[in-house]
Parts: C-alpha cells; structure tokens; sequence
C-alpha cells in the first residue's frame, strides 16, 4: 500500500498543531509540576554521596524483595566508588535477575519504516535538517519484504518497529504497517516463520490514538524520554518541534495505560547527562506508574549515545564510559527489579558479553537503515547514509544464539503471555513474586527448540541442544514441586510435536 494521498498532501506544519492535546498534560500533573523533581533528585545524590559499605549491603539485601527502590537507596547506590562493593552490586543484580527470569534471554529485532523526521534532536541522524541523511518512507509491500526476511530467513518472532515523528509516519500508517507485519507468514526449513509480536517505539501520541493501537495488536509501546534532565532536554531539543516539548513526552506512557495498553517501556539515552540523575528519572518514572496504575515498566532500555552521519558529538560532555556503564545498568537491575532490562547492538561483542547476565533482552542481527534487511539479503551493503546511528554489533541471530546458549542462557522466542492476556497486573504479580522465571521456562524451551528445527545452523543445533536437555533436565527435577506431572506430560509432548513439524504450541 502506498502512502494515501490525504497523507502525502499534510502541511507537516499544520499536523503539528493538531498533535498535542494540552488537557491530556495538565490531567496527570500534581498541583501543576510533573513527577520529575530535579532538586529533590540533585539533593538525594549529593546527600547519599559516600554511603557506608555496611548500608550499601542493607540496600543491597532489600532489592532481593523485588520491589520499587527508595530515591535515597538509589542515590546511595550511584555514589559508590569502592570496587569491591561495586562488585558486591554486580554479584547482587546478576543473582536478581536469575531469581525474576531464570537464565533466559529474549531476543528481537528493530524494523526502521521511515527517516523523515519534523525534530531537530542534536544528537540523531534522522533529524529534519541532516542534508546527509537519505530520506524515505517505507511503502506497505516494502514492510512486508523486510519481514519475510526477518521471519523467514532470519527467524525473528518479535519485532521492534520504529517510526519517524512524521504525517508520512502518523497512526493510520502505524496500525497498517502492523496489521502487514502480521499477516506474513514465510517458509522455514521445517515450518514457517512469523512476528508473533509487534512492539511499536514511536512518537508520543493522544489517547484517541493510543487506542487505535491498542486495537491493531501492539505488543510493547516504548518510548524514552531521552534525558530526564529538563535544561539539558531542552538544549538538544529545540523549542517549537514536536519532541521539545518535554511533559508531553513525559507522560506519553501515562497516555498508554489510559488507552488500554498495559505493557509499556522506559529508556533514558545515556550521555546526554550525568548517567546518575538519569538513572534516578528512570526510577521515578517508574515509581510514577505504579502510583497511578499500579504497574511499572515491563522493560527498560539503556541506550548510549553512538555516532551518526552528518552528525557533531563536540558539545557532548558527558559520555558514559564503559565501567560507568556496566555499573548503571547493575544499579537499575537492582533499583526496577521486577522489570526487563535491554541493552542493544549499539554495545560492542565485548561490552554485551559482560552485562548479558543482569539482562533479560538484546537485539541480533540488527539493521537500523530503512530498507536494509532488504539491501543486505540482496547483496547490496548496508548504507551508511541510510542508518539513525552506528552499530557496534553487526552479527547475525545464528552467531548471537550460539554465544548466548555457550555462555549458558536458554534463548527464549515465547510471546504466549501478551496473546493469553498475561500483561499489565498479572504479569507484574509474577515478577514480583519469582514466579515468572518458572513459569516461562516451559515457553522457552518449547520456543528454542522451534528456533533451532527451523533456522539453527549445525553448530548452533549442538549446543543449542545440550541446552534444551539440561533445561528438561531441571524441569523434570521440579515436579511435582513447581510444575504438576500432568503439565510436565503435556509439555514433554508438545516438544515433541515440534520436532515432529507443528508450531506455535504454548503454555
């Protein structure tokens, strides 16, 4: 489908006015500010600077109960510099995420649609006044080619798909593209392959719209506030775009939960300002949302800043440098526990390796241009020009696999629990608990094994395969305890019935 032309003939200018609805600010502020507080974030860094080895182990004991942490204890776990208790952090935030999740790890890809963008962010490749930049919108037959390649060749099952903040790019092409997304169904070596989820990562949007998503099968909506920094978000976000209005983003998750979708996402886009007060925001944005709706982000996202074409990084003063960046991504686990934690192929091999056992998702076999799964599974390479930022991991979901199931991961491809409406409170009444960890286990295995009939290479396969015995092994170790024999005889033959051919079995 090609862009309608209601939408080709949109003054940018005039759908810009229409975009922001003002009421749906001022209904969530509390007696006219919002909830990030920069003086009371300042003062809780500066006050808990230095906190004792003793208390840094009570915060430490504390976060084991899965719950929301304090501005002070979180405050106390930035302002450590002693190695040896960042290592007791480390340990902590490793064994946290085992006891929520297990070993798994979920991967996923982005899909980019479109690289027309009516912003100015400093710090994106896409903004509206990069001339290097190559500009263009996917088309509807376009979206369903890069999924063929993604399920069919690649295997992908969850999709993140990314918008520009355009008319191009607006709703009414959001929900179409989805509704395209879902409908391929390609091929693979033993069964097909299919997006079984679609998470969406795009500008905020009013509720009426919100729930147009809702109603089209969003998975996840994710969107990052950037920098929670109010004077540094209005530096690399001019006054009088779309994005620089910062309450409007805000609250755009707030929105979300109003319009019914109860899975939403944070991130903070570390190197715009001290990594310490971002990681704050991000605890208070969740703790936010659990105040209002009682749930808080299912994931959160730890972006650093990357290079991009046609793009000046000179203003930049506060990069985050890699044991910063291993330790902030420690603190989170420990500070949102209950939540998923995502780093992506940004990081170089080397940096993923290191923090993928404190986090529940990661990227593979990403391309981040518009049109480039494509370009590169046509032997055309990846254009530079054509790319939001530069990638530090450029290897493919067979390589990343094998790594995950060496280093001892079961790599999970499950999305049984958004179709069987285990979102929102129930799934956050599973994480709080350490109930989730068992009970996706089933999933995982079924999903892997799946995975691996239909895209494993042979070397992949073989560990693949120790991996899926050990899991029964231990699963079979905890009936009747954790799971019932009569389950356990189910699953056991829905393993084998996707071995045999048939697919999409779940729990």
């Amino acid at each position: 489908m090609q862009v309608s032309t209601a939408i080709q003939v949109k003054s940018a200018a005039k759908w810009q006015k229409t975009l922001i609805k003002q009421d749906e600010i001022e209904r969530y502020l509390e007696n006219g500010e919002d909830f990030i507080d920069e003086g009371a974030i300042s003062s809780a860094i500066e006050k808990n600077r230095g906190a004792s080895p003793e208390r840094i182990r009570d915060i430490i004991q504390k976060a084991y109960d899965i719950e929301l942490m304090d501005l002070a204890d979180v405050a106390a776990l930035v302002g450590v510099t002693d190695p040896a208790i960042k290592q007791e952090v480390f340990a902590a935030a490793r064994e946290i995420k085992t006891k929520v999740y297990d070993n798994r790890v979920v991967t996923f890809a982005p899909l980019y649609c479109g690289s027309k963008c009516v912003n100015q962010c400093k710090y994106c490749g896409f903004r509206r006044n990069n001339n290097a930049m190559q500009r263009r919108v996917l088309s509807m037959e376009e979206i369903e080619e890069e999924t063929r390649i993604l399920a069919g060749k690649i295997g992908h099952k969850r999709l993140v798909v990314v918008y520009g903040e355009h008319p191009e790019t607006d709703v009414e092409y959001i929900v179409e593209s989805m509704r395209h997304i879902y409908s391929v169904k390609e091929k693979a070596r033993k069964g097909f392959g299919e997006i079984r989820r679609v998470n969406i990562n795009a500008a905020p949007l009013p509720i009426e719209d919100l729930c147009k998503l809702k109603d089209a099968g969003i998975g996840t909506f994710q969107i990052f506030q950037e920098t929670y920094h109010k004077p540094t978000y209005r530096a690399v976000h001019p006054a009088g775009t779309l994005k620089g209005n910062y309450r409007w983003r805000l609250y755009a998750l707030h929105r979300a939960m109003d319009a019914g979708i109860d899975d939403v996402a944070v991130g903070a886009l570390f190197g715009l300002f001290d990594w310490r007060f971002e990681v704050m925001g991000l605890v208070e944005h969740a703790r936010s949302l659990e105040k209002q709706y009682g749930i808080g982000p299912h994931t959160v996202s730890v972006p650093r800043l990357e290079p991009a074409v046609g793009t000046d990084f000179s203003w930049v003063r506060h990069w985050v440098h890699d044991d910063d960046f291993r330790y902030l991504i420690a603190v989170i686990r420990l500070a949102i526990p209950y939540s998923g934690l995502i780093v992506t192929n940004r990081e170089k091999p080397e940096m993923l390796r290191s923090v993928i056992k404190m986090c529940t998702q990661r990227d593979a076999d990403s391309r981040v241009g518009i049109g480039a799964y494509t370009d590169a599974y046509s032997a055309t390479d990846q254009k530079t020009y054509k790319q939001q930022f530069i990638l530090g991991d450029t290897r493919s979901l067979d390589e990343i696999v094998r790594e995950l199931a060496e280093m001892g991961h079961i790599i999970s491809f499950c999305t049984a629990g958004y179709r069987c409406g285990r979102t929102g409170k129930k799934i956050m009444d599973l994480l709080t608990s350490g109930k989730e960890g068992s009970f996706c286990k089933l999933n995982a295995v079924l999903t892997f094994q799946e995975w691996l009939e239909d895209f494993g290479s042979p070397e992949t396969r073989k560990i693949g395969d120790s991996i899926i015995e050990k899991e029964m092994k231990e699963i079979r170790a905890r009936v009747p305890t954790d799971y019932s024999q009569v389950l356990f005889k189910h699953f056991e033959d829905a393993r084998e019935r996707i071995i045999q051919g048939e697919r999409d079995l779940y729990f």
